[in-house]
């Protein structure tokens, strides 16, 4: 069983920065591509930014310059850090990921979600 768990999100003031993790356990044996997404109010779930096992990043035009992704992979660990925060990016955040759990199949896994608020 495999389990992606999201933290740090939380109330943030306009132009703050909030770090999200999360955290891959169970029975793995190797993260492909792991990606941030998310869904605010009223709106479909978006592609916020993703990242090879290799490090390589994309980006979303709306968050480039402000937001950074990054992985530790011997901690099985996704990271967003996020600038500049403005309104727009309150949403629930959501981590995604391929995962082998042994031999050549992969699966796709998705965290429960964690509450990102930006407010005066």
């Amino acid at each position: 069983q495999v389990q992606l768990v999201e933290s740090g999100g939380g109330l943030v003031q306009p132009g703050g920065s909030l770090r999200l993790s999360c955290a891959a356990s169970g029975s793995i044996a190797v993260i492909y591509d792991m990606v941030w997404y998310r869904q605010a109010p009223g709106k479909q779930r978006e592609l916020v930014a993703g990242i090879t096992r290799s490090g390589n990043t994309n980006y979303a035009d709306s968050v480039k310059g402000r937001f950074t992704i990054s992985r530790d992979n011997a901690k099985n660990t996704l990271y967003l850090q996020m600038n500049s925060l403005k309104p727009e990016d309150t949403a629930v955040y959501y981590c995604n990921a391929d995962i082998s759990t042994g031999g050549v199949r992969r699966r796709n896994y998705w965290g429960q979600g964690t509450q990102v608020t930006v407010s005066s």
